[in-house]
């Protein structure tokens, strides 16, 4: 049994031909560029930025979006070189398959469809939650959910998610059409904080930048809240501090983690040799620059320790703090838009992920399968859709937010190492874009992705523990016996066995060449 069997880079692209398994090239560098903001600026930049200023990094929360910023950026390139090298659906899955065999590229499929999925409920949740803020504001009384049977269905999550997976069912490139209409507007509530936001700016709140570090309230209580990295060095629960940055980095990566997302639409891209890397670090470049304006703003306006007495603050706490409610108004309205495209990208990328993995076998074949009219993977969109609803609408899926986090690092990890394995197995490839300073930047951004992954929780790495084992279940009782390379290795291998039973000298070499491969 094989399980680090490698798929080739040829066989992954001609995959992507199989008739009523092909996705359409539709979309242009402006389309990937908005996409990735599309993602990118939402729940982020609107609830995380304040949360990561109040319980770990104070107003150097600024650093902690640039670490992240630079971490996403390293990791971005590797997925630039492999997706002008493999342009096809499925992102690190399909990277890892091509490099370090079968077995890792499941474990990293498992962690993006972790990622996608978990993201895509906890948005749809906010999204919700975010109308009947809205609705509040208008004087609409329209609470979040309603009581069925005893259980709380937040019914906002059904209409937004139902919404997205027909026009996703309807195609990529009227959904980007709408997707990108909707961001322009959220752009522009984002331009707004940050020139409202930096009139109320005190300088007296950016001291001290980087709050000395204490214990948390709740002591050795604390202990599964901690960063894992607190934990094997043996610190006492604590936050702000230098290791409260790195906490806050980890934090506030979520709102990265929309271009990996892009990523995966490598398939469906009109000449991605050179429309992914432009599209991907454009939007990289812009959100960027707007996290750190806002977050300087965020800070400037209140002190760190009055976002700290709210349980759940959001640039609404900040603008509501300085007595500007009419601005505060104006960021619920930015929120939902905000979380709008965001829930359509996330469900269009948690698609391709499956979709290229059922493909290979991995999961059930019938699921890749592709509306002959429109070109679009309808019946898988329609399944992930109504998981994605049923989840956000009827459970507690915030609790697992950090678990998006977690997924997205290990993928960005096997990434940053899987381009070192490609470069040393495929010198012959000639990608379009390939990362600067040859081995270094790989190298580091591999160790700094995973640096990151232990600044979480105890306990989200104890739920990503089981995440994988309920993966590896997945794989070895379904997955390897059903992979497409099984069943070629499989046929590979009866062959030298027929070959032995009439020349067993002359099989024992077929069998050691089959071993070998």
């Amino acid at each position: 049994m094989n399980i680090f069997r490698t798929k080739s880079i040829e066989q992954s692209i001609a995959d992507a031909d199989e008739p009523g398994r092909k996705l359409k090239r539709s979309l242009s560098t402006w389309d990937l560029m908005i996409m990735g903001v599309a993602v990118a600026v939402g729940a982020g930049i609107f609830s995380v930025g304040a949360k990561a200023a109040a319980n770990f990094a104070g107003p150097a929360v600024t650093i902690s979006f640039a670490i992240a910023a630079v971490t996403c950026a390293l990791a971005i390139m590797c997925y630039a070189e492999f997706a002008t090298a493999i342009p096809v659906a499925g992102s690190a899955y399909v990277f890892t398959y091509a490099t370090m065999g079968e077995v890792l590229a499941w474990i990293i499929g498992w962690n993006l469809i972790l990622e996608l999925f978990t993201a895509a409920a906890v948005i749809a949740k906010y999204w919700g939650i975010y109308l009947s803020t809205v609705f509040g504001l208008m004087g609409v009384d329209m609470p979040p959910s309603v009581s069925v049977g005893g259980v709380d269905l937040y019914w906002g999550a059904f209409l937004i998610v139902a919404i997205f997976t027909v026009l996703l069912v309807l195609g990529t490139k009227l959904s980007a059409r709408v997707g990108n209409v909707f961001t322009l507007i959220k752009i522009a509530v984002v331009l707004f904080v940050i020139v409202v936001g930096f009139s109320y700016v005190k300088f007296s709140n950016y001291t001290p930048f980087v709050p000395a570090s204490q214990p948390t309230d709740s002591g050795a209580a604390d202990v599964m809240k901690q960063s894992f990295f607190g934990f094997l060095t043996g610190a006492a629960p604590a936050q702000y501090g230098t290791l409260g940055v790195f906490a806050g980095a980890a934090l506030v990566f979520f709102a990265f983690i929309g271009f990996d997302v892009v990523a995966t639409s490598a398939e469906e891209v009109k000449n991605p040799q050179k429309t992914l890397p432009r599209g991907i670090f454009g939007g990289l470049a812009v959100v960027t620059l707007l996290y750190i304006l806002v977050s300087l703003a965020l800070t400037g306006m209140v002190s760190y320790t009055q976002l700290a007495e709210v349980k759940n603050p959001t640039l609404t706490t900040a603008f509501e703090a300085v007595g500007n409610t009419d601005a505060a108004k104006v960021i619920a309205f930015g929120s939902l838009v905000g979380l709008t495209t965001v829930i359509m990208v996330l469900l269009m990328g948690l698609s391709r992920v499956v979709l290229a993995m059922s493909r290979d076998g991995l999961l059930p074949r019938s699921l890749s399968k592709t509306s002959e009219k429109r070109s679009t993977p309808a019946r898988l969109q329609i399944i992930c859709g109504a998981a994605v609803a049923i989840v956000a609408g009827v459970t507690k899926v915030d609790l697992l937010e950090e678990m998006i986090n977690i997924g997205t690092l290990s993928a960005f990890v096997m990434v940053s190492l899987g381009i070192l394995v490609l470069r040393k197995k495929r010198p012959d490839l000639k990608p379009a874009f390939r990362v600067p300073f040859g081995k270094v930047l790989p190298w580091v951004s591999a160790i700094l992705c995973l640096y990151l992954m232990t600044n979480l929780a105890v306990e989200t790495w104890i739920f990503f523990a089981i995440w994988l084992v309920i993966g590896m279940v997945i794989y070895f009782s379904y997955g390897q016996r059903h992979s497409r390379l099984n069943e070629k290795f499989a046929s590979a291998k009866s062959a030298v066995n027929g070959a032995a039973g009439s020349n067993q000298s002359k099989g024992d070499e077929d069998e050691d060449t089959y071993t070998k491969v």
